[in-house]
């Protein structure tokens, strides 16, 4: 891990040790993304799965998106699901449907063909572009490193893509309690693995992305998951920072808080105050603008911003984003003034 005097005093790294700041960060989930003409403009040369795997390619639009923005944070360019290739999985970016697993675990007894990561370095290149990321980035902005939370690879690994409704998971889940414990125990080994190679290549602090977890009930999601991504959690190096970031459900803010994180990452669907109040003064709360605000007129937009930063009342710990990621047809000069506004409404 690389961690000079400038990154440690920088503003997201303070705001996440619930330090003051002279104003609140911000940064954004996919920021690097389809709306940027930057992006674009590499994107248009190769396959998505290939720009995730070519190093120069994914500092690139890691890079070129922190700067056209002017966030606090960088987040590395990657994606959630390669990590299950080592895993056995057989992973396809479908052109017009996303990502596509051709062997999915059809019933829990496929669960043993199921391998953990024996060496992580057969994702390297994702530490080869956190190095060079790290080399290039101005010395005052911290880089993000990331990966999905056992929940939600387990689910695109038994449902072979999205699904509304979860069905097959919840029925592995809740009819074989020991295979999906296994499932499970060998996603947070090779998660830990990987997320604690990303900080050795010079990540700063990363995010566990539970994107599919609003699917469950606070019940459910106590028994069958809580204590993985807690185990996930207790994994990394704790020296850096979790942001824990959890979607789709805000009745499961309490357990979140248990599985642990030093920032808390919440979506739209709840107040920030009434997360403040489940979450506590002694960590930090990521969030949590409805992306839809940034299609608002300017002046909306300004008035959304800041009743999100109202909502948090001063405390120190507090890291703007949206609820969620932002959308593909979004005019990034919103996007730009979103992070201008946050600045200057939060400056101290």
């Amino acid at each position: 891990m690389q961690m000079t005097p400038e990154l440690e005093n920088s503003r997201f790294m303070k705001a996440a040790r619930c330090e003051p700041t002279d104003c609140t960060p911000v940064w954004i989930m996919r920021q690097a993304g389809r709306y940027l003409p930057e992006y674009m403009a590499v994107r248009s040369k190769t396959t998505f799965i290939d720009l995730c795997k070519t190093p120069e390619l994914a500092a690139e639009v890691t890079l070129s998106a922190q700067a056209a923005l002017g966030v606090d944070a960088a987040i590395l360019f990657a994606d959630l699901l390669p990590i299950l290739q080592p895993m056995g999985f057989d992973l396809e970016y479908v052109k017009g449907e996303g990502p596509v697993i051709h062997n999915p675990i059809v019933d829990s007894t496929e669960v043993e063909r199921v391998r953990s990561v024996e060496d992580v370095q057969v994702l390297g290149y994702v530490f080869d572009s956190v190095k060079l990321i790290r080399k290039q980035l101005p010395a005052n902005i911290p880089l993000l490193g990331f990966a999905g939370a056992p929940f939600t690879l387990a689910s695109y690994a038994i449902e072979g893509g999205g699904s509304k409704n979860y069905i097959r998971t919840k029925t592995i889940m809740y009819n074989d309690p020991g295979a999906w414990t296994a499932l499970m125990n060998r996603l947070v080994d090779s998660l830990a693995d990987y997320l604690n190679a990303q900080i050795e290549a010079g990540c700063q602090a990363v995010q566990v992305f539970d994107s599919w977890a609003g699917c469950l009930s606070p019940s459910d999601y106590r028994q069958y998951v809580l204590p993985h991504t807690q185990r996930l959690i207790a994994s990394v190096n704790p020296a850096v920072p979790v942001i824990n970031f959890l979607t789709g459900n805000p009745a499961l803010v309490p357990d979140q808080v248990s599985a642990g994180g030093q920032v808390i990452g919440i979506d739209w669907r709840i107040d920030l105050a009434s997360a403040r109040e489940i979450v506590g003064q002694s960590r930090a709360i990521q969030g949590n603008l409805d992306p839809a605000s940034l299609y608002t007129e300017l002046p909306t937009l300004k008035q959304r911003a800041k009743d999100v930063l109202d909502a948090n009342a001063g405390h120190p710990g507090h890291i703007f984003n949206l609820g969620h990621g932002v959308h593909p047809d979004m005019n990034p000069d919103n996007v730009k003034a979103l992070v201008k506004m946050v600045h200057e409404l939060s400056a101290r």
